[in-house]
C-alpha cells in the first residue's frame, strides 16, 4: 500500500508526475523490480492575490488627461497550483481575462467602467484635468464557474496633467510661389510646438487647392550652412505640416487658417493664418540634360570628385542659372553642388552601420532656378547607390589556443575560430584547414561557422599538440565577387592527457556456498558488478586461475557451476580477469571468488521405516570495517585554543583598521 507522506504539499505547476520505484523478492527467488507512475493534476481553487486582495487594495496611478475608455487595470489569472486572481495596472496595455471568470463591481459610486473582461476602464468623457489630484476605489467580486469567489479592491489615483500646451510660435505667415506649381508639390510647411500634434484646414477661399499633411509633427533637420560643407547628419525634417498644391496653380491669392490640435485632446488646439500669393510668369523653366540621376557610386570615391555635369539652357535672353541640393540631411551632408556639378562632400564609408541604415541608397533633387522675378525652376531627381569595395584584410583572433582530452569522441568540438573582417558585412569570412584531415591533422574546421571538431584518433603520448594553419577568406565584400583577400592564422591544439582508469568491481574477494546439482545441469553462482571508465567500453570476463577440472564457467559477468559425480565438499579459488578500454589502453583487474560446494544429498534405499536428513546451512557472517576519525581530548582542547587565539588577532587587526 502506497500512501501520501504527512505533511507533503502537491504542486501540480512544479512536478506533476512522480515515478516510484518498487522492488519485491520472496525467500529463494529472485528480487522482481516495477515501477509506479503517479500524476498530479491541478485542483479547482480560486484565490486572489495581494495587493488586490489587501484591505488597502491595489493602487494604480494615471495622468487627467488619459482618453476616455482607456484601460486602466486588469483582474488577471495567474496559473499557480489551483487559480490565483492578482491584478496588473498600466494605461494602454493589452489585458485579457479568460471567458470562465465573472466579474462584478460591489460600489456604484464611481464614473469607472469595470467590463464583463476584468478591464477597468476611464469614464466615458474622461478625467476633468482642472482639478487636483482624484481619488476612486472600486470593489471587485470575481467568480469562476465552480461557483467559488474572492474579491479584492482597487485604488485608482488620478494625478494632474503634466503635457504642454499647443502652441504656434509663427501664427500669421505670408507665402509667395510662382504660377505652374505641380500638383502636391510643397507650397509651405506651418509647426506647432505640443504632444502628438495633428493639423487641419479649417477655412480656404479655395479649399480644393490645398491640404496639409495631418501627421503627428516630426523633429526638424539641420541643413548645410554653405555648399560643400562637412555637416553632420542629424535628425529627418519633419514631414508634417506640409502644405501642399491638389492641382497645377494659375494666379490667385488664398486665405487658409489651420488648426492645430492634441490628438488625444482635441480641445487643447491653436490656429495660424497663412496668406498664399501665387503670381504669374512669362518664362519657361530651365531645361537640363540628364533630366534624371541615377548611378553607382564606389565607397572609395575621393571627396571633391565630380560625379556628374549637369547642362542647363534657358529661353530667355538675361538672367543666370542657379543650382541648389534639395533632400534628407544624410544626403546634403555627402554631397554637393558647385555650380552645374554634382560632387561628394565627404567619404562614403560602406562599412558603417549608418550606411546599412540608409539601405546604401542616397536620394537628392537638383533645383535650378533663373535669376530674377518671377522664379522658375526646374527638378532633376538623383539616386546614388554606393557599392562595396574590399579593403581589409582579415584579421586572426588574438588568441587560438584549445585544449582537448584525448579521448574526445569522433566530432567533438575542439574549439572556435572567430576572424573578423572590418569590411560589410561584418565577419563574412569562409574557414579552411590547410593540409586537409588525416591521421597527421585529426581535425576538420566548419566552412561557415570556423568550429574545429576532432576526426581522428588522438594519443597524449605519441602527440602532446598540434599546429593547425587556419585560412580565412572574406566572401560578398565587393561588387566584384572575384576580389577576396584571405590571411592565414596559426591554432594551437593541445592534447590533455587522461590517467587510465581500471575495472572497479564490487566486492573485489567473494566467498560463496552452494550445494551441487545434477551432474550434467547448470548452476548459476553469481553475477560479478564491475564498471570501468567513460571510454573503457564492453568489459570482458575470464577465468585465469582455480578451474582446473573446468567446473565452471563465465557468461557474460555470471560465473556459472557445472555439477560433476564429485560426492565430497569441495573448496575452489577462483581467480577472475576483467578486462576494460580497447587496442594499446586496455586495462584489467583480478576479481578472487571462493566457492564451497556441498555434494547434494545421497538417497537411501526404500524400507518400512523412512527417514528424512535436513542438511542446515552455514550462515554467512559479512564483516565491514568503517574508518572513523576519533582525535584525543587533548588535541581538541589545543585546537580550540588556537582557534580562540587566531579570532582574537584578527578582531584586533581590523580595529585598528576602522581606527586609521
Amino acid at each position: 500500500q502506497v500512501t501520501l507522506r504527512a505533511g507533503a504539499e502537491l504542486d501540480a505547476r512544479r512536478v506533476n508526475q512522480y515515478t516510484l520505484i518498487l522492488r519485491a523478492a520472496c525467500p529463494g527467488e529472485d528480487e522482481v523490480e516495477e515501477r509506479l507512475f503517479v500524476r498530479v493534476t491541478a485542483g479547482h481553487v480560486l484565490r486572489c492575490d495581494t495587493p488586490f486582495a489587501s484591505a488597502e487594495g491595489d493602487v494604480v496611478q494615471v495622468l487627467a488627461d488619459v482618453a476616455p475608455r482607456t484601460p486602466l487595470y486588469a483582474v488577471l489569472p495567474q496559473p499557480l497550483g489551483g487559480l490565483t486572481v492578482s491584478g496588473y495596472g498600466g494605461v494602454g496595455q493589452g489585458f485579457s481575462s479568460p471567458s470562465f471568470l465573472q466579474f462584478r463591481l460591489q460600489n456604484h459610486n464611481t464614473p469607472l467602467t469595470l467590463t464583463r473582461r476584468g478591464l477597468v476602464l476611464a469614464p466615458d468623457n474622461g478625467f476633468d484635468p482642472s482639478k487636483d489630484t482624484q481619488m476612486f476605489r472600486l470593489e471587485i467580486e470575481v467568480m469562476d464557474h465552480h461557483g467559488h469567489n474572492c474579491s479584492g479592491a482597487v485604488r485608482v489615483e488620478v494625478l494632474p496633467s503634466r503635457r504642454p500646451r499647443v502652441t504656434f510660435p509663427e501664427p500669421h505667415r505670408a507665402v509667395t510661389v510662382t504660377e505652374g506649381i505641380g500638383p502636391w508639390e510643397v507650397v509651405t510647411q506651418v509647426r506647432a510646438s505640443g504632444d502628438n500634434v495633428h493639423y487641419a484646414i479649417l477655412a480656404s477661399v479655395a479649399p480644393t487647392l490645398f491640404t496639409i499633411d495631418e501627421g503627428e509633427q516630426g523633429s526638424p533637420g539641420t541643413p548645410c550652412p554653405c555648399p560643400c560643407a562637412q555637416c553632420e547628419a542629424t535628425a529627418p525634417p519633419a514631414v508634417t505640416g506640409e502644405i501642399r498644391s491638389t492641382r497645377r496653380l494659375e494666379v490667385i491669392r488664398a486665405h487658409l487658417l489651420i488648426r492645430a490640435y492634441n490628438a488625444l485632446h482635441p480641445d487643447d488646439h491653436a490656429t495660424a493664418t497663412v496668406n498664399v500669393t501665387v503670381q504669374g510668369t512669362d518664362r519657361q523653366a530651365p531645361r537640363c540634360v540628364p533630366a534624371i540621376f541615377v548611378s553607382q557610386v564606389p565607397e572609395t570615391v575621393c571627396p571633391g570628385c565630380t560625379l556628374m555635369t549637369l547642362t542647363c539652357t534657358d529661353t530667355s535672353t538675361h538672367g543666370c542659372l542657379h543650382y541648389a541640393l534639395e533632400g534628407p540631411p544624410s544626403s546634403l551632408s555627402h554631397f554637393c553642388m558647385e555650380g552645374p556639378q554634382l560632387k561628394v562632400n565627404t567619404t562614403l564609408d560602406y562599412d558603417s552601420e549608418a550606411m546599412a541604415a540608409l539601405g546604401f541608397q542616397f536620394t537628392a533633387t537638383i533645383v535650378v532656378t533663373v535669376g530674377g522675378q518671377p522664379l522658375q525652376s526646374t527638378r532633376v531627381p538623383v539616386l546614388l547607390t554606393v557599392t562595396p569595395v574590399n579593403e581589409f584584410r582579415p584579421a586572426c583572433p588574438p588568441s587560438a589556443t584549445f585544449t582537448v582530452p584525448e579521448t574526445a569522441a569522433f566530432g567533438s568540438v575542439v574549439g572556435r575560430v572567430a576572424g573578423t573582417d572590418r569590411d560589410y558585412p561584418l565577419d563574412s569570412l569562409e574557414y579552411s584547414l590547410e593540409g586537409g584531415s588525416g591521421p597527421a591533422q585529426p581535425f576538420s574546421i566548419d566552412r561557415r561557422t570556423g568550429e574545429i571538431r576532432v576526426v581522428g584518433p588522438l594519443d597524449s603520448r605519441q602527440q602532446k599538440s598540434y599546429r593547425l594553419v587556419v585560412r580565412l577568406t572574406d566572401t560578398h565584400n565587393d561588387l566584384d565577387l572575384r576580389n577576396r583577400q584571405s590571411r592565414l592564422c596559426d591554432v594551437s591544439v593541445r592534447l590533455q592527457a587522461v590517467p587510465d582508469q581500471l575495472p572497479v568491481c564490487i566486492p573485489e574477494v567473494q566467498e560463496l556456498r552452494i550445494a551441487a546439482g545434477f551432474p550434467g545441469s547448470r548452476q548459476p553462482v553469481t553475477r560479478l558488478a564491475c564498471h570501468g571508465g567513460p571510454d573503457s567500453g564492453v568489459l570482458t570476463y575470464n577465468i585465469v586461475g582455480g578451474n582446473e577440472d573446468g567446473r565452471f564457467r563465465l557468461e557474460g559477468n555470471t560465473l556459472v557451476y557445472l555439477p560433476s559425480e564429485r560426492a565430497e565438499p569441495h573448496p575452489f579459488v577462483l581467480l577472475v580477469e576483467v578486462w576494460g578500454g580497447s587496442g594499446a589502453r586496455r586495462r584489467s583487474s583480478v576479481v578472487a571468488l571462493v566457492v564451497h560446494v556441498t555434494p547434494r544429498s545421497t538417497p537411501v534405499p526404500p524400507s518400512t521405516t523412512t527417514q528424512h536428513t535436513t542438511l542446515q546451512k552455514e550462515p554467512l557472517v559479512v564483516t565491514q570495517i568503517e574508518a572513523v576519525w576519533d582525535p584525543p581530548a587533548w588535541f581538541v582542547a589545543v585546537m580550540t585554543i588556537t582557534g580562540a587565539l587566531l579570532l582574537a588577532t584578527l578582531g584586533c587587526m581590523a580595529r585598528n583598521l576602522l581606527c586609521r
